[in-house]
């Protein structure tokens, strides 16, 4: 079987990664050959964590080759698809591949269509408002991160729906041996457009940071200093990602309570589990689901409940390590690439 995956990203961008590269090797131990044709360069994602900006004329270039691209797709059995084939355009193409009898699988791990429809723009949410509802219906296939992006699928009015969670290899990751050591290190990891959300923690951190030795490390990010708080911040690598977890005590994953935050799948708190940490997040979206609250983690919903959380994981080791052996088990259980991959092959095979 062959397959043409029309991705966002080369490898440095995450979402590609995860939710598609990532799963090649054991699509191709099972017969299906994948052609990968992501949107943007690598050259263009790195321009775009380093400035913030999105250039018009790299815009352009990614457009025309994509398009060049879809004249290939008749040589393909399924046109695998990350979120939309052309960003901020109406979903003509999507449509007319599916009047032309094409398969399309298409993939979300994040709400996008809120980009569309909860746009500050009026013109922006009348032509593309209902843009990737139409991009679902026109789906043989949608793979969902968690039940918001599902429910979403559904409603549209996608034919076939399936839950695919952010997954990792577990082997790639190995249990924290947990110690004693200070000061007591709270990491994250991310990239620079999601950094932010790390403000939310700039209150409870310095406060603990008043009666227990505590730093924070960031992995993929640069953030403005905490005052009173030891502050690390690390550039990530694949290769390194595992290793560099392994030296936090505790991961979080703090978010704000908005509408893109509840279509968000909580890699980073998987991630951390993998490790055998105990993690610590906001109760928004996915993140309810993976959280059972005083078991694996806390959910903190407000500056007092981060506080008091990581109070109780700095003051208790046996603490931190039951949390983190529980969490390491379910993500062996449920949030396993070995398990995952052979649902994503049945699925692929179905289409």
């Amino acid at each position: 079987m062959k397959v043409l995956l029309l991705s966002r990203y080369p490898r440095l961008g995450a979402s590609s990664r995860l939710r598609s590269y990532q799963y090649l090797p054991g699509l191709a131990e099972n017969g299906i050959e994948v052609t990968v044709s992501p949107l943007f360069s690598e050259a263009y994602l790195e321009d775009f964590y380093a400035s913030g900006k999105k250039r018009p004329s790299a815009l352009l270039s990614a457009y025309w080759a994509r398009l060049k691209q879809l004249f290939k797709a008749g040589e393909f059995d399924l046109l695998w698809v990350e979120k939309e084939l052309f960003p901020w355009m109406p979903a003509w193409v999507e449509q007319l591949l599916k009047r032309f009898g094409f398969q399309l699988l298409v993939d979300y791990d994040d709400a996008i269509f809120h980009r569309y429809d909860q746009s500050g723009s009026a013109l922006v949410r009348t032509l593309l408002g209902k843009k990737i509802d139409r991009v679902m219906a026109s789906a043989t296939l949608v793979t969902a991160g968690n039940d918001y992006l599902a429910k979403r699928a559904e409603a549209a009015g996608a034919p076939r729906v399936m839950k695919l969670p952010t997954v990792l290899d577990v082997a790639r990751y190995q249990p924290k041996t947990v110690s004693e050591r200070s000061p007591f290190t709270v990491g994250w990891i991310g990239s620079p457009t999601t950094a932010g959300y790390l403000e939310l923690l700039r209150e409870p951190l310095c406060s603990v940071a008043e009666k227990h030795p505590v730093r924070l490390m960031v992995v993929g990010a640069r953030i403005e200093p905490i005052a009173g708080l030891p502050l690390e911040c690390v550039d990530w690598s694949e290769a390194r990602e595992a290793e560099l977890i392994r030296q936090f005590d505790v991961g979080v994953m703090p978010l704000a309570d908005q509408l893109w935050e509840r279509g968000k799948c909580g890699y980073k708190l998987i991630q951390y589990m993998a490790c055998a940490l105990p993690v610590i997040a906001s109760p928004i979206g996915v993140n309810r689901e993976i959280v059972e609250h005083g078991v694996d983690g806390y959910l903190a919903e407000d500056t007092a409940a981060w506080e008091s959380a990581l109070i109780d994981l700095i003051e208790s080791t046996p603490l931190r390590q039951e949390m983190g052996r529980i969490g390491r088990a379910k993500v062996e259980q449920h949030y396993s690439l070995a398990v995952m991959t052979g649902r994503l092959v049945s699925a692929i095979r179905q289409s």
